[in-house]
């Protein structure tokens, strides 16, 4: 059984995509430091479920500590990819404590790196597959975002953060020839998701009877993308190593970059809509200024995704947004 190595395990993509990788017939080995930056209790209920395959193996580890990471790849050296989703995530939370950021999606992915070069040499790591963020085209105002599109002008630490790891990869894939693709993930919902997400705060506040605040007065529009989506698009990419001189990927260095995304930039009063009618309650609103480090609108051009991939993200909000909301109620035995 081949061996995957996903980090992030136990948070929202990671947990879906180890389930995903497991149903394929993949062995999956989790890493997670099951931090608290948000309610550690949904990461280890997912981790529940993941631990109740028999193709699951988990390592509770910090992608930051250099010492612990070498050991665990001196100790794993039969891992055929990497699929590296562990990282210090939310721009408005950059600004509070960059450092977090440094360490986790800096150094740690650093150490990613040295253990995918540590598997290249051994012979045996045919993928390294990393996220992203859509968050790197940053005061980019031409939509749709391209992957061809300029990405020097980062609006947040997290975005530099983010944008940082795709050049470290692009060039560990030119000095080692390490097979890699970085995946540019534009505002990913669904169960299981971050509670620091505006719908999944959103639903709580509405359920609460709480107020929501909605920043640039609602003149905001996001791609909102549908969890299965996004994890179609990560197994279609675990088996499509990049190879030099390929579409998409610079002659020198098997290196690739892709938007997942809905390919559908959705306005922020619309999909505070779609939540209220799930719910059945109409939100007490806040109107707020555009926050530090945020941008106006996010929209996926996935042409490259659609052409080499065949990414087709099928589901719209007002699809997946009840599901989510379904799952909201269950979960949290509420509404």
């Amino acid at each position: 059984m081949k061996k995957i190595l996903i980090t992030g395990a136990a948070g929202f993509i990671g947990f879906h995509t180890a389930r995903a990788c497991m149903d394929k017939g993949y062995h999956v080995i989790g890493i997670d430091n099951l931090n608290d930056y948000y309610d550690p209790a949904l990461k280890l209920a997912r981790l529940k479920i993941l631990e109740g395959y028999d193709a699951f193996s988990f390592y509770k580890l910090d992608i930051a500590d250099s010492d612990a990471m070498a050991v665990f790849f001196k100790d794993h050296q039969d891992i055929r990819a990497i699929i590296h989703l562990a990282a210090q995530a939310g721009v408005r939370y950059s600004i509070e404590n960059p450092k977090a950021y440094s360490d986790s999606n800096l150094s740690g992915f650093l150490n990613m790196l040295e253990g995918a070069r540590e598997l290249q040499n051994v012979g045996v790591l045919k993928h390294f597959v990393y996220a992203s963020s859509s968050s790197v085209y940053g005061g980019n105002t031409k939509v749709p975002f391209s992957v061809d599109d300029p990405v020097d002008n980062p609006v947040s630490f997290y975005a530099a953060t983010k944008r940082s790891g795709e050049l470290m990869s692009q060039a560990y894939a030119n000095l080692y020839q390490i097979p890699s693709t970085g995946l540019r993930f534009f505002t990913v919902y669904g169960p299981w998701g971050r509670p620091d997400m505006a719908y999944f705060s959103f639903t709580k506040n509405i359920l609460e009877g709480l107020p929501i605040s909605v920043f640039n007065n609602g003149k905001m529009q996001r791609d909102f993308t549908w969890y299965e989506d996004i994890v179609e698009g990560i197994m279609a990419v675990l088996t499509t190593p990049p190879k030099s001189g390929e579409q998409g990927v610079i002659a020198t260095a098997p290196h690739r970059i892709f938007n997942l995304g809905n390919n559908k930039a959705e306005k922020l009063t619309d999909f505070i809509e779609v939540i209220e009618q799930a719910l059945g309650i109409e939100a007490e609103k806040i109107m707020k200024p555009m926050a530090a480090g945020d941008v106006e609108a996010t929209y996926a051009d996935i042409s490259l995704s659609q052409d080499i991939l065949g990414f087709a993200p099928k589901t719209p909000i007002s699809v997946g947004i009840p599901k989510f909301i379904q799952w909201y109620k269950e979960f949290y035995n509420v509404g």
